[in-house]
């Protein structure tokens, strides 16, 4: 390995810090919504899965404890969904940050 080779890998080391860096702030950056049961339960969550908001419309609140256990279901749905979107979006960014990454043998 001469020179050449260990400033080629010191600068692919410093993009790989610089996309990590990059997808740390899109994470937190990037929301994500998701609804269920027509849109009586609405959830947002970020790119860390991190669950910002959840809205329940009021028709949602009955009064039998069969409501109750439909509303947790519609819950787990949109909060389960809103991830599966968040996942989506990272790929798709990542996909978009690795096209601009010069590696060897990934091109």
């Amino acid at each position: 390995m001469d020179f050449s080779d260990l400033a080629k890998m010191k600068e692919m080391m410093g993009q790989a810090r610089q996309m990590q860096e990059q997808m740390e702030r899109k994470l937190a950056e990037t929301t994500v919504e998701a609804t269920s049961g027509g849109g009586v339960i609405t959830v947002k969550m970020n790119g860390k899965k991190e669950l910002l908001k959840l809205k329940i419309d009021p028709t949602a609140i009955g009064s039998s404890g069969n409501d109750l256990e439909l509303l947790e279901d519609l819950i787990i749905a949109a909060v389960n969904e809103a991830g599966r979107r968040a996942d989506d979006t990272m790929k798709a960014s990542v996909a978009n940050m690795m096209g601009g990454l010069n590696l060897p043998g990934l091109s």
